[in-house]
């Protein structure tokens, strides 16, 4: 994936941006495979790797320790998060739980400009998917694009506190996300079940809103523990035949 420039640089972007582009590239890395889990990465690595100085290559990974997606090391740099089924029942029994409130609290809320912000949320999805022979880049943007939509709803829910959990639990959940979506093909059913979930909250309807976001967030859940049991069964089968 592309995650730079067109020379292959963020060196040129305003510091602000720059710093949430090294970031936003970094966490991307991480999140698709391209840096795999138990890997070490210095902020030398990435700054090279990005045509970038340290500083915001710091800053990234402060904010990606305090996303759960790496462990710093003194002297030795980063390690990324290995990812197991424990920690993933955990996070994804949590989400269920957070999203499902946020988004009852949100079919209660929303004003007619919330309903838009939603509605061009499902267009910018539906934009990135009629992209013929798309990029893995671009399937990271509707990835991302999704991820925001449960960001927007537990904003719109207006409880901050349960929308900084609920955030710091969707960052966790990403590269589990990304694997389902990914490896099963499910952006359609993805997107069909985030328009039916906005389409509740603008009917205003908090107990159908709240049924379908807790069925989105088990069905993602039993579809990433089929590839995950599908994994660790082959890794043991490798192991007893070698």
């Amino acid at each position: 994936m592309s995650i730079a420039g067109g020379d292959g640089s963020l060196s040129k972007q305003p510091k602000n941006t720059l710093r949430d582009s090294v970031y936003t590239s970094l966490k991307a890395m991480i999140v698709t495979g391209q840096i795999p889990p138990g890997s070490r990465v210095t902020e030398s690595d990435i700054a090279a790797k990005l045509n970038v100085s340290r500083t915001p290559v710091r800053e990234a990974f402060n904010r990606l320790e305090r996303d759960g997606l790496v462990t710093g090391r003194p002297r030795q740099g980063y390690v990324v998060t290995e990812f197991d089924i424990n920690m993933f029942r955990e996070a994804f029994a949590i989400r269920e739980l957070l999203d499902g409130h946020a988004t009852e609290l949100a079919a209660a809320a929303a004003t007619d400009k919330d309903k838009a912000r939603l509605r061009a949320m499902l267009a910018e999805c539906e934009r990135l998917a009629a992209i013929p022979d798309r990029t893995t880049k671009e399937k990271f943007q509707e990835l991302e694009v999704g991820i925001d939509l449960h960001r927007v709803i537990a904003e719109i829910s207006g409880n901050a506190m349960l929308h900084g959990m609920l955030c710091g639990i969707l960052d966790k959940c990403q590269h589990y996300v990304w694997t389902e979506l990914l490896w099963l093909d499910e952006w359609k059913i993805a997107r069909d079940e985030h328009a039916e979930i906005v389409e509740a909250i603008c009917a205003g309807d908090a107990a159908r809103a709240g049924a379908l976001a807790r069925a989105h967030v088990r069905g993602s859940r039993e579809n990433v523990l089929r590839l995950l049991q599908a994994k660790s069964d082959y890794q043991s089968f490798l192991a007893k035949a070698s």
